[in-house]
This record gives structure tokens, C-alpha cells and sequence, in this order.
């Protein structure tokens, strides 16, 4: 079974803000892997907690968001 995460789970775990975490997501960043029909709040796996974690090494070399998303898309088509 993989672990199954909120938006406030990522933000702790990360140690990014609730606020950056949704703008992440809002910037297509990062993806939901599901929703929940009772509260309609976001689901996420592990794989988003990796894709986080590489933003902010991404960040932290000073990237822009635009070559941020450029070197992830360019990763997952390598995978």
C-alpha cells in the first residue's frame, strides 16, 4: 500500500509552506493523485513528497520555476 498524503502532509514533511505547496500545484509542478468524494480534499503519494524535495534543490541552485518545470519534464520522459 503507498502512503497517501494532504496538502498539509507535504508542507511538514517538506518543510514548505501549506501556501507554496498549493502554488506549486496550481503551477502544474506538482499533481494530485486523487480526491476524496467525502471532502473533495487533495490526495498525494510519494513520489510528489521526491518532486518537492527536488524543487527545493532545484530552488536552492537558483532556477527559475520555468526551468524547473523544463528539468522535471525532461526527467520524467526519461523514466
Amino acid at each position: 500500500m503507498h502512503n497517501v498524503y494532504l496538502v498539509k502532509d507535504l508542507a511538514r514533511k517538506t518543510g514548505l509552506s501549506i501556501d507554496t505547496v498549493k502554488f506549486y500545484l496550481k503551477e502544474g509542478l506538482i499533481f494530485e493523485v486523487g480526491r476524496s468524494p467525502e471532502t473533495n480534499f487533495r490526495y498525494f503519494d510519494d513520489r510528489t513528497i521526491e518532486r518537492l524535495n527536488k524543487i527545493i534543490e532545484l530552488r536552492r541552485g537558483k532556477h527559475t520555476l520555468r526551468q524547473i518545470m523544463q528539468l522535471l519534464d525532461e526527467k520524467e520522459a526519461l523514466n
